[in-house]
């Protein structure tokens, strides 16, 4: 319970960031910020019972720069991008590796434009070759996710934290 993600809001109720319960919790009960989304469930110190929250608003301004620039090439990126699917036979799945179109080892690069999850079977069956002679066709053409300079929530808490929907900008 105590790990629960909660939608933290700037004082202007802008999408700030994501944190955990026990921070949340923290942050309510110094007076830093206001609950505004009941969580499901308790916490129970041996004084007190606290609600969990699943939305939070700072009570001051953070100062965001608007010019992000382009998000940082990472595994967790790639998986987010492509929503934990391999991007051959779009199983969905936790278990996926990182896999380069054009292999490195042919002058493929490291970038948003090469890199796609694959399922270890798939990675497997591509091997170094490229998606076409392995007889292999790519679900999505990879590239750069869009940078709106907004803040980015990951697709699985955009299905499951229906609370958050009225505090997200609407996506098109």
């Amino acid at each position: 319970m105590i790990n629960r993600a909660v939608l933290v809001l700037n004082q202007n109720y802008e999408p700030l960031n994501i944190c955990r319960a026990r921070r949340a919790l923290v942050l309510v009960h110094t007076g830093k910020a206001e609950m505004l989304e009941n969580g499901t469930g308790f916490v129970r110190s041996a004084n007190a019972i606290f609600s969990i929250p699943s939305v939070i608003r700072l009570d001051y301004m953070i100062k965001r720069p608007r010019n992000f620039g382009t998000k940082k090439l990472s595994r967790y990126e790639i998986f987010s991008r492509d929503h934990n699917t391999c991007q051959y036979c779009g199983k969905q799945s936790h278990q996926l590796t990182l896999d380069h179109v054009m292999p490195r080892f042919r002058g493929g690069e490291h970038t948003w434009e090469n890199v796609v999850s694959a399922c270890i079977p798939c990675n497997r069956r591509k091997a170094g070759r490229t998606p076409a002679e392995a007889g292999m066709k790519l679900a999505h053409r990879p590239c750069a996710p869009h940078n709106n300079g907004g803040f980015h929530i990951p697709h699985n808490y955009l299905e499951a934290k229906q609370e958050w929907q009225k505090y997200l900008p609407r996506m098109n």
